[in-house]
């Protein structure tokens, strides 16, 4: 009777039996959510008015663990998950449409007033307050005493591409990582194309390396996009000269070495420079910078999660564990790297090209 009783109600810290439903007594959400509370809780204390507070650092790594630990669970019970218990809507009007997959486009729905708060944030600051360039040529702040020399800056609107699109080596990594999202797109459908092929119809073992192929170079890819994301912001990069294309050696610097950080209220461009008096136009772009770098980095930190989620999927296609039955799960995560494809299609031209 007692282990009747085992069978039906799996350890809420393990691997499930699917053919009995869904695992309600998994402890996996609510480990999680603890662990995001502490970690962002903390994160906010430790950065705190531009000055750091390395006593608070190792709470955040503890409520990083935490989450850890959930999403472990989680892995542990999904494993075992063959395409047996996939639950249907019922009622109106999600009807007939499997739950998961509702559950999925609901928090896309979510997601999605996030970044429509920002790029609406963006556009109201970007029309809203006057373009420092515009400031600049228009001259009048040499008299009004913006300048370096006597320390006062003014208030406008200093967006990234400023910098960014100056040159084609500027802008080089955020049109690589462009390509290599969209690239990424694609690889996500093959592994589910290959992962959803009947029974038959394909090996299974050239199942198992397509679909594990697909979903690691996927991942790939989105290191690829953080890593030139880490370059653009904080590390810059060295340009070889390659004298038969007319390139000559140089650096690139980063948009922090070059000042554009997110409490740049004393910015100077190297350009605003008045030819008459030699002086150098001092801003206060707090407003152009803090955009720039929340909407990137709220998209990066979706770009993670990915990263995180695939590094499971690619050990779980390793080791055989996509089928036809179960491959809709594929699908679903591929609802929510298309949608962090997308974010980005609008984010590159918004803050980069414009």
């Amino acid at each position: 009777m007692s282990g009747e009783h085992d069978d039906h109600h799996p350890s809420a810290w393990g691997p499930h039996h699917w053919d009995h439903g869904a695992p309600h007594n998994s402890w996996s959400p609510l480990i999680m959510s603890v662990g995001f509370g502490i970690f962002l809780f903390m994160l906010a204390n430790a950065f705190n008015n531009d000055v750091v507070d390395a006593s608070y650092i190792p709470i955040v790594m503890f409520g990083l663990l935490v989450v850890l630990f959930g999403l472990i669970i989680w892995w542990r019970q999904d494993m075992s998950f063959d395409g047996t218990y996939e639950p249907m809507a019922t009622g109106v009007p999600f009807k007939n449409i499997q739950i998961r997959k509702v559950g999925m486009w609901v928090f896309l729905m979510s997601e999605m007033m996030v970044f429509t708060s920002l790029f609406s944030t963006y556009i109201r600051y970007r029309t809203g307050l006057e373009n420092c360039q515009t400031v600049f040529e228009r001259g009048d702040w040499v008299e009004q005493g913006y300048t370096l020399e006597t320390g006062e800056a003014l208030v406008c609107f200093e967006p990234a591409s400023h910098l960014i699109a100056s040159s084609w080596w500027h802008i080089a990594p955020g049109a690589i990582n462009t390509f290599a999202l969209i690239v990424s797109s694609f690889t996500i459908v093959q592994a589910l194309r290959y992962a959803s092929k009947p029974v038959g119809e394909i090996d299974e073992v050239r199942r198992k390396k397509l679909v594990t192929r697909y979903l690691a170079s996927t991942w790939l890819l989105a290191v690829i996009f953080l890593t030139l994301k880490m370059i653009e912001w904080f590390i810059g990069f060295y340009v070889p000269e390659i004298s038969f294309l007319g390139i000559h050696e140089h650096d690139i610097k980063s948009l922090v070495a070059e000042g554009y950080t997110i409490h740049a209220d004393h910015y100077h461009h190297h350009d605003w420079v008045d030819e008459a008096t030699g002086a150098t136009m001092l801003a206060d772009i707090t407003v152009g910078s803090s955009t720039f770098y929340v909407t990137t980095g709220t998209h990066g930190v979706h770009v993670f999660g990915g990263i995180v989620g695939l590094t499971y999927m690619t050990y779980k296609a390793w080791t055989g564990g996509y089928t036809p039955k179960n491959a809709v799960s594929i699908e679903y995560f591929g609802l929510y790297w298309h949608f962090v494809d997308l974010v980005w299609v609008i984010v590159f031209p918004f803050f980069y090209l414009y």
